[in-house]
Parts: structure tokens; C-alpha cells; sequence
């Protein structure tokens, strides 16, 4: 305080705005107390603030490497579905040739069957004409006879028909047309029997190929319904994650464009105090930690100024400024110098 009770003069500081937090902030993973706006340096809610930036690009590098994998992960599994829906493919196209071979094949078996059975319903009936016809020309014999003694007294009668019909030579010849028009006709009725039973037998055969063919392709459409399904749910799946990677370039766009704002606050407050003070700013424009570091010794300077002013001053005291943070050596001149190497 200077002598005679007057004021302590005071350098004018530029103003920054409050900091975001209000209660606590986590550096270098220790909490402590959150300062009053009244009393906490700038250079202080800048270097808080830049911490916090490192915090949040941290974060954003583990949010993106998770995502990577998981989007890596994803690439994989839309792999193996492709995979998993070529051999589907591939499994439905050698089904169909399986069906159309089967189905020639069936149809070459029902011809050979048919074939078979037609030779060997042939063969039977001829072998069971010939019995009968051996049978029945036994019997035609026995009864011939019996008929012939019975009915002598119709040959006049018979002659007189072949005489009048003038087909036949004579009546054994006239009576075997008969009889082999008769066994033709048997012989027919039995054919006819025969081939529709070959039918029926063919027509249940068919069936049943039918039937076993639509199961089979029930069962493969419900494994497509089911492939489908859960290629739908890997889509819907990989729309989520897209979504959530365009918020998190969104957020990284926004956190980017704070960055570039404090950045841009730092710079300006280089500059000023580089201006204020005429300290040579040979630092980067793209150095905001060595900037950071200037504007803090040029803080130091002028907390040491003031002390040297007003030496009995009373009152509370104003906070030690900290140590610049930057281990880069700084070009010191002027009234740049820390106050210990005065």
C-alpha cells in the first residue's frame, strides 16, 4: 500500500468469460474445487479449458476406434451373410436340377415299369390263354361230342345256314370264327383290367413323389424366410450404427469448432498482451500452448509489477499466478523476464 492511505493502482487485465463448469473439473485425473469467477485467473479457465478439450479428443479417439471395430465386425458378418446367400443359391439351383432329374428320372422308371408290365401282363395272358384255351378246347372237346350225339338233328339245320350265308366252307369253320371272336374279347377285358390297375399303381406313385417334392420345398422356403429375416436384421442393424457414426461426426464437428474458437480466444489474447506489454511475438500462430505459456508470464510480469507498487497494501492478497506449462524455452526480453531472474 503506498504511504498516506491511498488506493493501490491496478493494471487493467483483459476479461475473459466464466468457465462452463460450476462445481468441479477432473485434470489429469484429480478433482478439485472449482474457483470463483471473481477470483479465478483466465490464463487458469484456459488452461482448465484446454484440458478439457484433450479430455474430450480422447474420448472422441476411443469412440472411434470402438466404432471401427464394431463397424469391422459388421463388414465381416455382411461378408459371411453374402457368403451364407451365394450358397443358398447355389443350394436352390442344384435343388431345381435335383427336382428336373428326378422328375426325368421318374418318368424314364414309370416307362420301364410300364414297358415290364405290359411284356409280363402279355406273357401271362398269353400263358393263361394258351391254358385256357388248351382247358377249353379239352372241354370244347368232351362237350362237342356230347353235343354232337345230342344235337345230330341239327345239322341239317346248320347245313342249310352255311348254304345260305355262303361265308364259311363248312360248320367247324363257322364255329371256330365264333369261338375265336369270343376269346378275343375276353382276352380285351382282360387287358383293359389289367392296364387300369397299371394306372391306379402309377397315379399313387406320382402322388407321392409330388407330396415328398413339396415338403422339400416347403422346408427350403422357410429357411429362406429365415435367412431373410435376419438379413433384414443386419441391415436395420447397420443403419443404427450408421446413424450413431453420423451423430458422432456431428459431435466431433461441434467439439472441432470449440477447439478452433478457443484457439482463436487465445490468439487474440496473445496478441493483445504481446501489444499491451511490446513483447516481440515470435511464436507460432499455430503454438496455442507456447502462446498460452506467454500470456502467462506476461501475467506474472504484471502480478510482480503490481507487488512491487503497492508492497503494504491490506487486504487479501491476490493468488499466485502458475508456472508456465510449456517445457519449450521462450525469448525473454524487456518486461518479459519472470520476476526471480530480475
Amino acid at each position: 500500500m503506498v504511504p498516506g492511505g491511498s488506493r493501490p493502482c491496478r493494471v487493467p487485465l483483459p476479461v475473459l468469460s466464466p468457465p462452463g463448469h460450476d462445481d468441479v473439473r477432473a485434470i489429469h485425473g484429480r478433482t478439485v474445487p472449482a474457483w470463483d469467477a471473481a477470483t479465478l485467473l483466465p490464463s487458469t479457465r484456459l488452461l482448465q479449458k484446454r484440458r478439457e478439450v484433450a479430455e474430450v479428443e480422447r474420448a472422441l479417439r476411443s469412440q472411434r476406434e470402438e466404432f471401427r471395430q464394431r463397424m469391422e465386425h459388421l463388414a465381416q458378418r455382411r461378408q459371411q451373410l453374402g457368403q451364407r446367400e451365394e450358397q443358398l443359391r447355389h443350394v436352390v439351383l442344384k435343388f431345381d436340377a435335383f427336382l428336373k432329374a428326378s422328375a426325368a428320372s421318374q418318368e424314364r422308371a414309370l416307362r420301364r415299369a410300364d414297358e415290364e408290365r405290359v411284356k409280363v401282363a402279355r406273357q401271362e395272358a398269353e400263358t393263361t390263354r394258351l391254358r385256357r384255351e388248351l382247358e377249353g378246347l379239352l372241354q370244347l372237346r368232351e362237350h362237342l361230342a356230347r353235343r354232337l350225339r345230342r344235337l345230330r338233328g341239327f345239322e341239317d339245320y346248320l347245313q342249310g345256314v352255311l348254304a345260305r350265308t355262303g361265308q364259311f366252307q363248312d360248320i367247324p369253320a363257322m364255329l371256330a370264327h365264333f369261338g375265336a371272336l369270343v376269346e378275343t374279347r375276353a382276352a380285351l377285358a382282360q387287358q383293359a383290367e389289367a392296364g387300369q390297375e397299371q394306372l391306379v399303381q402309377g397315379r399313387a406313385l406320382l402322388r407321392g413323389y409330388q407330396e415328398e417334392a413339396g415338403r422339400e420345398l416347403l422346408r427350403t422356403q422357410d429357411e429362406l424366410t429365415r435367412l431373410r429375416t435376419r438379413l433384414e436384421a443386419a441391415h436395420h442393424d447397420v443403419l443404427q450404427q450408421e446413424s450413431r457414426w453420423a451423430h458422432i461426426q456431428s459431435t466431433v464437428a461441434q467439439k472441432t469448432l470449440l477447439l478452433g474458437q478457443i484457439k482463436l480466444a487465445v490468439l487474440n489474447l496473445f496478441q493483445l498482451a504481446t501489444a499491451q506489454l511490446k513483447v516481440p511475438a515470435d511464436v507460432a500462430l499455430e503454438d496455442t500452448e507456447a502462446q498460452l505459456d506467454t500470456v502467462l508470464l506476461c501475467m506474472q510480469d504484471l502480478a510482480a509489477i503490481c507487488a512491487e507498487l503497492c508492497p503494504r497494501e491490506a487486504g487479501p492478497r491476490p493468488p499466485r499466478l502458475p508456472a508456465a506449462t510449456s517445457t519449450r524455452p521462450l525469448r525473454q526480453g524487456g518486461a518479459m523476464a519472470p520476476p526471480g531472474h530480475e
